[in-house]
Order: C-alpha cells, then sequence, then structure tokens
C-alpha cells in the first residue's frame, strides 16, 4: 500500500476520504470525535500530503478498494467530502457489497455538467498558473469559502490549499479515471441509506448535484446553517453529531 494513512479508535470501521485541493488535514477535527466510537481510516489521496503523485492516470475508487484490502476491511462506512464525495458514490456502485453506510458532505458527482458561472471561475483559476499565490486568493475568494475564510481557520485552509497546489507541480499527469457509466445516470441503484450533508452558503451547483442525489431510494438531507463548503473544518462538533445520530439509527 503506497497511499499514507493513519488509523485510530476502535469499532465499527469509518473511512473519511478528504475533499479535492486538500489532505487529510480536512478531517483534523471530525476524525478524533469519530474515534471515540468507530475504527476510523483517514488517509492522502493520490497526488496529495503524503502519498505519492500520480505517474499515470489516477483511479482513486481502485486505490480505495486497495486501501481496504489492505487493512482487510471487507465492508466499512464511507464519509466523503467533495472530491471525496464524489470517490465515494462511485465506490459505492463498482463495490455495492464493501460499503455499509453512505454519508456525503457537499460531494462533487461524476458526469455532473457544471454551470457557466463554475466553468468561468475555474478557466480564471487556471490561466492564473504557475502563480500559486494568484490561484490561492481567486480560488478562497469565492462566495463557497467566506464562512471558512473569515473564521480562525483561514490560515489553515490557505495553508493545506497551497502545499495541495505545490504538490501538483510533481504530479506526471493530471487525467483520472472514473467508471462507466457516470454515477449521475445510476444513483438509484445506491441501496444503502445514505447522509446528505451540505452547508448554507454553497455554490449553486452544489445545490443542484443535492437535487440529482434526489434518486438514491434511502437518502436523508441535512443542511448546516452558518457553514459553506468547509463545514469539516468549521462545525466538526455538529457534523459529528449529525453522522453518529445516522449511523447509530442504523
Amino acid at each position: 500500500m503506497d497511499l499514507y494513512y493513519e488509523v485510530s479508535g476502535n469499532g465499527r470501521p469509518v473511512v473519511l476520504l478528504h475533499s479535492g485541493g486538500a489532505d487529510l488535514r480536512d478531517w483534523m477535527f471530525v476524525a478524533p470525535l469519530l474515534a471515540k466510537h468507530y475504527r476510523v481510516i483517514v488517509f492522502d489521496g493520490r497526488g496529495a500530503g503524503k502519498s505519492p503523485s500520480p505517474m499515470e492516470p489516477a483511479n482513486y475508487v481502485e486505490d480505495l478498494l486497495a486501501l481496504l484490502d489492505h487493512l482487510e476491511i471487507n465492508q466499512a462506512t464511507l464519509i466523503g467530502h467533495s472530491l471525496g464525495g464524489r470517490i465515494a458514490t462511485d465506490f459505492t456502485l463498482e463495490y455495492p457489497k464493501r460499503v455499509s453506510e453512505l454519508v456525503l458532505i457537499a460531494p462533487a458527482l461524476s458526469g455532473f455538467r457544471h454551470s457557466q458561472e463554475f466553468e468561468d471561475w475555474m478557466q480564471k483559476i487556471n490561466e492564473a498558473a504557475p502563480d500559486i499565490d494568484k490561484i490561492v486568493e481567486l480560488s478562497l475568494n469565492a462566495p463557497l469559502y467566506r464562512i471558512i475564510m473569515s473564521s480562525p481557520y483561514r490560515d489553515l485552509m490557505a495553508q493545506m490549499f497551497r502545499d495541495h497546489l505545490k504538490k501538483t507541480s510533481e504530479w506526471g499527469t493530471f487525467k483520472s479515471i472514473w467508471p462507466e457509466p457516470p454515477a449521475i445516470d445510476r444513483l438509484e441503484k445506491i441501496k444503502i441509506k445514505t447522509l446528505f450533508i451540505i452547508g448554507e452558503e454553497e455554490l449553486s451547483d452544489n445545490r443542484r448535484v443535492a437535487e440529482c442525489f434526489r434518486k438514491v431510494p434511502d437518502i436523508r438531507f441535512i443542511h448546516i446553517a452558518g457553514s459553506d463548503h468547509m463545514v469539516t473544518l468549521t462545525h466538526p462538533n455538529e457534523l459529528y453529531s449529525h453522522i453518529t445520530d445516522f449511523l447509530d439509527i442504523n
């Protein structure tokens, strides 16, 4: 296993998947809370944190499978944030017997068509390369980061994002491999209990993603007031409460 991971706590296994532009520090406040009751696995995805950079197209779903196999975990609860939510969703569709419950926090979604507003924002960020400071400014000044960037955790967020951008300079490719057909066309096939959590201040695209997930037969939606896309850092206790309530019911 070449991915960097950490394990804490005892009990039923819970795997935490971090957002894009971040690393396992995304879970630095939530993981210790969950570890009071569960066996918690956090890891740096390929190309992030202490894990190796991709030299060929990354397959995040197969990376997760390899991690579960390495840890001899037959079935786990998956909790994915943003990009991590996309990975968790695709994994659940590909390997349904390996997932007991699914928790999605402002997830991305394979096959989702972004708005022109989002595409224009991404274009501005890409045009700023390789100026890391400019990329950080353009990225974190967006409305979906307003609350985190006015909180005591703004420096942590900026540093994590800057570290990730520096890491991408080591990548051999930015291409990735995702299962087909895309998850957006198969959401009704998710048969396990699913929890969808989203912050109050999000991009309109992320709210549209939430509507797509209404096709999941057994899903519950929770909105966390006073939070944005980085609810994992700004509202860990509230997040922990919702997750444990959901898992205890199941």
